[in-house]
């Protein structure tokens, strides 16, 4: 079960049994499953990418990035990894597609994990942030 115990007394009290709420908690890692399929297909091709991320030595509102690799896993409702941007690294602590043109994710949001401790939005296009 993927929800804390709070979040299954909810669910019960809005009338799910265990069954249903069983259902919901498979459905949603499911669904986690595969946003980290289509966060790994963002990111599999060649860059530059490009993010909202705030830099300490750029004033640039877009960053390029000419390389990124993701490696992501799922846990029920949990997806973490790692993402290398340029040489350097993050961990990830969640991540989501917000933009996508057909199957295809356009841009996605990713929770930094230290040292950024953000929610940082990437693009392969400049003009989709």
């Amino acid at each position: 079960m993927h929800f804390d115990g709070r979040t299954q007394q909810a669910l019960r009290e809005a009338g799910l049994d265990a069954a249903a709420i069983a259902t919901v908690s498979d459905r949603v890692a499911e669904l986690v499953a595969d946003d980290a399929d289509r966060l790994r297909e963002f990111f599999a091709a060649d860059g530059p990418y490009h993010s909202d991320m705030e830099l300490a030595h750029s004033t640039a509102a877009v960053q390029e990035h000419a390389t990124a690799d993701i490696d992501v896993f799922t846990h029920g409702s949990d997806l973490r990894g790692y993402l290398s941007l340029d040489g350097w690294g993050v961990p990830i602590e969640g991540g989501r597609i917000l933009r996508s043109a057909g199957e295809t994710p356009v841009l996605v949001e990713l929770s930094l994990g230290p040292t950024i401790h953000d929610r940082v939005r990437f693009a392969r296009d400049p003009e989709e942030l």
